[in-house]
C-alpha cells in the first residue's frame, strides 16, 4: 500500500508540472516572448531549484492540516491520491481546464469520508485550506485589475516600443512564476508521501525525508519540462488576445500571491491564480475584451473539480469492495 502510495504521488507530481506549465507559459506563448521550447526548460530547471529555497509549510498542512491522521489508515490516503490521479488523467484526455491542487484536496476529503466518516475531517482545515483556495482566483483578479490601472497610469505616454520591454521581462517573470509555482505544488505530493510514511509506521512524526523532496521535485521538473500543448495554446488565446503588458501583469500578480501562499503553508492551484489574473488585466482595458463564454466554462470545471474527485473516491472504494467480494467467493 505504501508503495503504492509513493508512485501514485510521483505520478500525480509530474502531471501536475506537466499541466501547470501550460498556465505558466500562456502569456509567454501568447505575447511571443520567447521560444516555447526554451521557456518549457527554464521552467524544469526552476522547478528543480525552488522546493530547496522554500520551506515545507504547505506539505505540513496537507499532510496534518486538512484530516485527522490518528483516525485515517494509510489505504485511505492512498485511495484519495489514486482519486486525484484518475481525474487529472480525465481532465486532460477532455481538455478541462481543472486543478490537480483541487482534485487531491477533494481525493483526500472523499476517502477519508467513505471510510472513516465525517469526524476525520478537521474543521480547521476546511477554514485554512479550502476557503484560501476558493478566493485565491477573487483575490488574484482584483490584484491583477488593480495592477494594470496602475501600468496604465505609469506608462501612459509610452511609444509602442515598451512591449519589447515587456516582452524581455517577461522572461524574469516566467522563471519567478515557475519558481513561485514549484515551491507550492511539489511540496503538496512531499505531504502525501510523508503522511503515508507516519500511517505505515515508518516515521513516529511529520517530517520530509530528503529522497521524498528530490523525488517528487524531479517528477514535477519532469512534467514541467514536457507541457501540455494542448493547454498553452488555449489558455494564450481562449480568453482574449493577450498584449505583452497583459502577460507582465497576469505574472507579476500570481507570483506575488503564490509566494506569499508557499510561505503561510498555504496550497493554492497555479492555473486558477494566473487564469483569473489573466481575466483581471483584460478587465482593466475593457469588459467586453473578455469571451465570458470560455471563462463561465472555466470556473464551471473549478467548481465541480472537489465534489467530482470525492465522488471518485466513493466510487473507487465500492468498486475495490465489491471485487474483494467476487474474489472471497471463488
Amino acid at each position: 500500500m505504501l508503495i503504492s502510495l509513493i508512485v501514485l504521488s510521483l505520478f500525480y507530481a509530474f502531471l501536475n508540472g506537466y499541466r501547470d506549465s501550460s498556465s505558466i507559459l500562456a502569456g509567454v506563448i501568447a505575447s511571443r516572448a520567447m521560444n516555447p521550447r526554451i521557456a518549457l526548460y527554464f521552467i524544469g530547471v526552476a522547478d528543480l531549484i525552488a522546493p530547496f529555497l522554500f520551506g515545507l509549510a504547505v506539505a505540513r498542512s496537507i499532510a496534518t492540516g486538512l484530516i485527522d491522521t490518528s483516525a485515517v489508515e494509510l489505504s485511505a490516503i492512498t485511495l484519495g491520491m489514486a482519486s486525484a490521479v484518475i481525474w487529472s488523467l480525465f481532465s486532460w484526455w477532455r481538455g478541462i481546464p481543472s486543478s490537480s491542487t483541487h482534485a487531491m484536496i477533494g481525493g483526500l476529503l472523499g476517502a477519508a469520508l467513505i471510510m472513516h466518516g465525517p469526524k476525520t475531517i478537521l474543521t480547521s482545515g476546511l477554514l485554512n485550506i479550502i476557503l484560501p483556495l476558493l478566493l485565491a482566483p477573487v483575490v488574484a483578479f482584483i490584484l491583477s485589475l488593480l495592477l494594470m490601472k496602475f501600468f496604465y497610469v505609469i506608462f501612459y505616454s509610452a511609444t509602442p516600443k515598451i512591449n519589447v520591454l515587456f516582452q524581455h521581462s517577461q522572461i524574469v517573470t516566467m522563471v519567478l512564476l515557475a519558481l513561485a509555482n514549484s515551491s507550492n505544488d511539489a511540496q503538496k505530493s512531499m505531504g502525501a508521501i510523508a503522511l503515508g510514511l507516519v500511517l505505515a509506521g515508518r516515521m513516529p512524526s511529520f517530517a520530509v525525508p530528503s529522497w521524498v523532496l528530490i523525488s517528487c521535485t524531479v517528477a514535477l521538473a519532469l512534467g514541467g519540462s514536457i507541457g501540455d500543448w494542448r493547454q498553452i495554446r488555449n489558455l494564450g488565446g481562449r480568453i482574449y488576445r493577450i498584449r505583452p503588458m497583459n502577460a507582465l501583469d497576469s505574472q507579476v500578480t500570481s507570483i506575488a500571491l503564490i509566494s506569499v501562499a508557499s510561505i503561510l503553508g498555504i496550497p493554492v492551484s497555479t492555473p486558477h491564480i494566473i487564469s483569473s489574473a489573466i481575466v483581471g488585466s483584460g478587465v482593466a482595458e475593457r469588459i467586453n475584451k473578455i469571451r465570458w463564454r470560455v471563462v463561465s466554462e472555466m470556473v464551471t470545471s473549478w467548481l465541480v473539480t472537489i465534489p467530482a474527485t470525492g465522488i471518485f473516491s466513493c466510487l473507487i472504494y465500492f468498486a475495490v469492495m465489491e471485487f474483494l467480494k467476487i474474489s472471497t467467493i471463488f
